[in-house]
């Protein structure tokens, strides 16, 4: 009476597979997305040159040989160009809007060989200031909270206090 028997082949393919598996498997590196240009292509040019054999065995044994040269051009739908160029540039000094106040403010960067692209773009670029903050440097969630405490008073809201038993009370004992 046979129980159950391994099979070795089974089980040795399944490791060949893992292990091609793990050796194809290619790194996720991160992409930077608002500094590349979304995808845009005006057209692509193309240039292949062929060449073929083709041997006929009749009575002769005849050679012929072909060679092509070929030039594809291709144009891609949607927006023209022009528009799509300006988008993306209009993207990019949105961002450089954002983060200048950054570097700005950062003077090491300016002595950094590294980040000499960076502060000759933020250069002359100032900050501009969000004045759409509260004053007392609240979110506008805390003020609806505050708002909906003051307006109900006997309600206890989670994450105002630590909400600890009594210290007379007594814990349930495991059985």
């Amino acid at each position: 009476m046979e129980i159950a028997k391994m099979n070795y082949y089974f089980t040795g393919l399944l490791i060949v597979l893992m292990v091609l598996l793990a050796l194809c498997v290619k790194p996720a590196h991160a992409r930077n997305e608002y500094l590349n240009e979304y995808g845009v292509r005006c057209g692509e040019v193309d240039f292949r040159i062929e060449q073929r054999d083709q041997d006929y065995n009749y009575s002769d044994s005849n050679t012929n040989e072909q060679q092509n040269f070929s030039i594809t051009f291709r144009k891609y739908l949607g927006t023209d160009c022009k528009t799509s160029k300006e988008n993306v540039a209009i993207k990019q000094q949105l961002e450089l809007m954002k983060m200048c106040g950054r570097v700005n403010s950062n003077p090491s960067l300016a002595h950094n060989e590294n980040f000499k692209l960076l502060v000759s773009k933020c250069r002359g670029v100032s900050p501009a200031r969000d004045t759409t903050r509260p004053e007392d440097d609240k979110s506008h969630w805390d003020n609806l909270k505050d708002h909906f405490k003051k307006e109900n008073p006997d309600v206890e809201i989670m994450g105002d206090k630590i909400l600890l038993p009594p210290k007379d009370y007594k814990m349930p004992v495991p059985e």
